[in-house]
């Protein structure tokens, strides 16, 4: 999505039928959130990943990008280490990502989210990830070589509640604290991984109309599970109509990044 500076959204007014229907045509694979621009916008954490990420890919030797979806965040970096490889479970991520950073000698393997890696002990200086499904701290310790670094950002718990709760209803308490930073840090350390950096924040989500909700939940399916228009389609449009009397739907993401080095 975009960042809230200059925004202005460009779909206010359009039939609820005519959004919905050009959002659920629109393509979801990959992580490029382009589709979004003049429809959502999303404050962006403070850090700068994708920055910091650079940074770190341009001064080792090798390198492991988890869950890399189409390739997009792990392409930004200026600079690739010579043995760079990235794993990626849904297919058609995988042939996406595959096209944009073969070209740059990335290695983009087709691995299931919740598989043992398909690497060698030790075979990585840093491993990488941007919003994975689930951190396997034993994996991504075991694959580390001695000193190297896991460096990511992770999404945190109750993030996008909101909009949720707004289509499945209050959720349990065990539901909102998972992804709990603390939680997975405690599991790095279970892993044999020393944290050396946690941040936290808590960011605003604006939905400017109903197609940027669907594209949203077509996109990222786990927010809510088996989600269709037709299965919501009352709860959707009455959200169409909130949105154009309030202007927009208000929600928040929380993200955190970890760094932890292997000792």
């Amino acid at each position: 999505m975009t960042t809230s500076d200059n925004f202005r959204p460009t779909h206010v007014g359009r039939p609820y039928e005519e959004l919905v229907a050009e959002a659920v045509a629109a393509p979801t694979e990959g992580w490029d959130f382009s589709w979004f621009d003049g429809r959502a916008t999303e404050e962006r954490p403070s850090w700068g990943y994708a920055r910091l990420m650079g940074e770190r890919l341009a001064a080792v030797e090798s390198a492991l990008d988890l869950h890399t979806g189409g390739g997009e965040v792990l392409n930004l970096a200026p600079k690739l280490p010579p043995l760079m490889a990235a794993t990626e479970g849904w297919p058609p991520n995988v042939e996406k990502a595959t096209r944009l950073l073969g070209p740059r000698g990335v290695v983009v393997v087709a691995s299931p989210d919740d598989a043992p890696l398909p690497f060698a002990d030790a075979a990585f200086e840093l491993v990488t990830a941007r919003h994975p499904v689930k951190a396997h701290f034993a994996e991504i310790a075991r694959v580390l070589r001695s000193g190297g670094t896991y460096f990511a950002q992770h999404v945190g718990p109750s993030s996008v509640f909101e909009l949720v709760e707004y289509f499945l209803g209050p959720q349990p308490e065990q539901v909102r604290r998972g992804r709990d930073p603390q939680t997975e840090t405690q599991e790095a350390r279970d892993a044999g991984l020393e944290i050396v950096d946690l941040r936290a924040e808590r960011l605003r989500i604006e939905f400017h109309d109903i197609g940027a909700v669907v594209h949203f939940l077509r996109k990222v399916v786990w927010m809510v599970p088996g989600f269709t228009v037709d299965a919501y389609e009352p709860q959707l449009r009455s959200l169409h109509e909130q949105i154009k009397s309030d202007g927009a739907f208000v929600a928040h993401s929380t993200r955190h990044l970890i760094e932890a080095r292997k000792p």
